[in-house]
C-alpha cells in the first residue's frame, strides 16, 4: 500500500510537471534553438569582452539562462540597431534581446517581453556636483545626449515640464560617448545616459561624473518578438519568471549592478 502511494505520487508529480512545462513553437522546438538578434555595444547589458571578444554582459547571460530553462540553445547574430525590427517582422531572427526599449509605437512589428525597468538619468562632471544639488538647476544649462535615441524628446518633456520660460538647451550628440567627451571638455554642463548604464561607465571612469536625481520617464527594456508568434510570448513570459523564481534573475541583476533597474514579474506590451 504505501509502495503504491509513492508511486502515486510520483506519478502526480511528473503529470503536474509536465502540465507546467514551457510550450515553444513546434518549428524552434525541432530546431533546438532560438535565433537572437544583438548588437554588442551597450555595457553592461551586451558588448565583447576586452580581453576575450566573446559576446558578455546582462543581456547575454540572461538569454543564455533563458534558452537553458527553455531547452534550447541561444544562436546570437550580431547585426545593426536599425536591422533589429526588420530582422523581426522578416522572421530573420525569432527575438532581439539587445538593450531595446519597449515603445508603444513599436507594437505593430514587435510584441515585447519586458524584462527590465529603463529610463535616462542626467549626469555632469564630478567636479561641478556642487552646482547641481538637484535637478532643478540643470533648468537654461546645456544637456548633451545622442540624437539617435529617445533622449532628445525625453529630455525636451522633462524640460517642460520642469523648467518654464528656462528651459533646458539640449544638444545632440553622436552617441553616448561623444555626449561624455563634450561633457568632458566643457562644451556643455550634463549629460544624458540610460539608468542601466551609468553606473558602468561610472566604473569606468572613476571618479568622472556624479548623478543628478534619480532617473525620469521610466520605462521598459524588452525581448522583441514576433506579433504573431503568441506561443513565443508566452513561452519566453514564462521563462523570465522562472528565472525571477529560483534566483537566477536576481544574481544577474546583482553582477552587473543592476538592482535597481529589476522588475518583480514579466510583462507584456508594457511600454508607453
Amino acid at each position: 500500500m504505501i509502495r503504491l502511494t509513492v508511486v502515486a505520487l510520483v506519478f502526480g508529480w511528473a503529470m503536474a510537471n509536465s502540465a507546467m512545462a514551457i510550450e515553444l513553437p513546434a518549428e524552434i522546438t525541432k530546431r533546438g534553438s532560438i535565433r537572437v538578434a544583438i548588437v554588442p555595444n551597450y555595457p553592461p547589458l551586451e558588448f565583447r569582452d576586452p580581453a576575450t571578444s566573446a559576446l558578455s554582459g546582462f543581456d547575454v547571460e540572461l538569454g543564455e539562462a533563458l534558452g537553458r530553462k527553455l531547452g534550447v540553445k541561444i544562436e546570437w547574430q550580431e547585426t545593426s540597431f536599425d536591422q533589429f525590427m526588420s530582422s523581426i517582422a522578416t522572421g530573420r531572427v525569432d527575438a532581439v534581446l539587445s538593450g531595446m526599449s519597449d515603445y508603444a509605437s513599436r507594437h505593430e512589428t514587435a510584441t515585447f517581453v519586458d524584462y527590465l525597468r529603463s529610463g535616462p538619468h542626467f549626469f555632469v562632471q564630478q567636479s561641478h556636483a556642487a552646482e547641481f544639488k538637484d535637478t532643478a538647476a540643470l533648468c537654461g544649462k546645456k544637456v548633451g545626449a545622442s540624437r539617435r535615441t529617445s533622449f532628445p524628446v525625453q529630455v525636451a518633456a522633462w524640460s517642460e515640464a520642469h523648467c518654464g520660460s528656462n528651459p533646458i538647451q539640449f544638444v545632440g550628440t553622436d552617441g553616448s560617448a561623444d555626449a561624455r567627451t563634450q561633457l568632458r571638455q566643457g562644451r556643455i554642463d550634463a549629460a544624458v545616459q540610460g539608468s542601466e548604464t551609468l553606473p558602468y561607465i561610472m566604473d569606468l571612469e572613476p571618479g568622472a561624473y556624479a548623478p543628478v536625481g534619480t532617473m525620469f520617464a521610466p520605462g521598459f527594456t524588452g525581448i522583441a518578438l514576433p506579433v504573431k508568434e503568441k506561443a513565443l510570448q508566452q513561452a519566453m513570459a514564462e521563462a523570465v519568471d522562472a528565472l525571477i523564481a529560483d534566483g537566477t534573475y536576481r544574481a544577474l541583476l546583482a553582477k552587473w549592478k543592476l538592482n535597481g533597474n529589476g522588475i518583480e514579474k514579466a510583462t507584456i506590451n508594457a511600454g508607453q
